[in-house]
């Protein structure tokens, strides 16, 4: 049964004669920090974030807010698991790491846009080095990768599908051959370029020197204005997620393994196509602040959106968040998964009006990326 109404802990700050005390606002959060105790183990650790979750809704935070935290408490994880690693290697007999290095978390996490149960998707950055000395280095590098993503897979974090991780080769360059496959990339109009550059370019330092990171992100910002077919192309992929409505711009999902015929992949259909309609204008003018919000203000003081477009996109970005994340949350009490389908059918019709409207805001951003990928 869905609650109605729940008191806030807000109400409590004056209520009394006296001074207010702001740290019992806090009680919600302090007592799931107190079930999770000082020093969990890291399956122990992801496991709470269920309760973290529901601690912040009894505070009151917006989905959005509330999805920040998660990404920040998935890069305590990553932290740990990295160190945890470091600490293991070090024993065995490998010794402190050879060069600096930068472990990256990539997509959703490297927005800090994540909800819950996401795959990991991370790569990492190592500082240059000689070749004659690759075996050695790389060795190094490869093992640490491969620890702490195992780690995180232990912990409930699972392997990317997709094999998008800092154990890849793929995933785990020198910074010079990282800025020369960029360069290589933006070069061409090619597909699988596209989609691998798409997954790189929201990138956020988790562990390590982040000096690395901002040298491949300052690298990016001079490749983009000279990426015109590039980015032609990143444009055209947009098409292959369209945004849920059909041609008389009414809610329609796809279909695409949709588990039943009323289930709309809120996520696939609504807010990746968002997401990369505002990477590519945020590319095209070069927008640098990595998290989708962010971005959509940014483009208003380069003049590339007016404020209503950016408002109507930063609503539509919260509103999904919330429908998802409450859905994710319903889906993981019954013991199902913490996907992106929604069904359509058990929307309230103001909702239903809400989300149509959002789609729509949605379609308008994706029509205006496009147009502006070819001047």
């Amino acid at each position: 049964m869905r609650v109605l109404h729940r008191a806030s802990p807000w109400r409590e700050l004056f209520v009394g004669d006296g001074e207010p005390e702001p740290v019992a606002l806090l009680a919600p959060l302090c007592a799931a920090l107190d079930e999770l105790g000082p020093s969990p183990d890291l399956p122990t650790a992801h496991a709470w974030q269920l309760r973290l979750v529901e601690a912040l809704q009894r505070l009151d935070l917006p989905a959005w807010r509330i999805s920040q935290l998660i990404s920040d408490h998935n890069d305590l994880l990553y932290r740990r698991a990295i160190q945890l690693s470091l600490d293991e290697m070090q024993g065995q007999g490998w010794g402190s790491p050879p060069v600096t290095f930068c472990v990256l978390t990539l997509g959703s996490a490297g927005r800090h846009e994540s909800l819950l149960a996401p795959d990991q998707d991370n790569a990492m950055i190592v500082a240059d080095y000689p070749d004659a000395r690759h075996s050695e280095i790389d060795g190094f590098f490869q093992a640490l990768g491969e620890r702490f993503t195992a780690r995180l897979d232990e912990a409930g974090i699972p392997l990317c599908n997709g094999h998008v991780m800092a154990r890849w080769p793929m995933w785990r360059k020198r910074l010079s051959e990282w800025c020369d496959q960029l360069t290589l990339w933006t070069q061409e109009r090619r597909v699988k370029r596209v989609q691998q550059s798409n997954i790189l370019l929201d990138f956020h330092p988790v562990f390590g020197d982040a000096n690395l990171a901002g040298a491949l992100a300052e690298h990016v910002a001079q490749l983009m204005p000279r990426a015109g077919l590039f980015l032609d192309e990143m444009a055209q992929l947009l098409d292959e997620l369209p945004v849920a409505l059909d041609r008389f711009g009414r809610l329609s999902g796809d279909g695409e393994g949709a588990p039943h015929e009323n289930a709309l992949n809120l996520k696939r259909q609504g807010l990746l196509p968002l997401v990369n309609a505002v990477r590519l204008l945020s590319l095209r003018h070069g927008v640098r602040v990595p998290d989708t919000r962010r971005r959509l203000s940014a483009l208003v003081l380069k003049e590339a959106l007016t404020a209503r477009q950016a408002r109507s996109g930063i609503a539509a970005l919260d509103r999904l968040q919330e429908r998802l994340l409450m859905e994710q949350l319903i889906n993981l009490k019954a013991g199902g998964a913490a996907d992106g389908w929604i069904d359509v059918v058990r929307l309230e019709d103001d909702h239903r009006l809400l989300l149509r409207y959002d789609m729509q805001a949605i379609r308008s951003l994706v029509r205006l990326a496009q147009g502006s990928a070819g001047r």
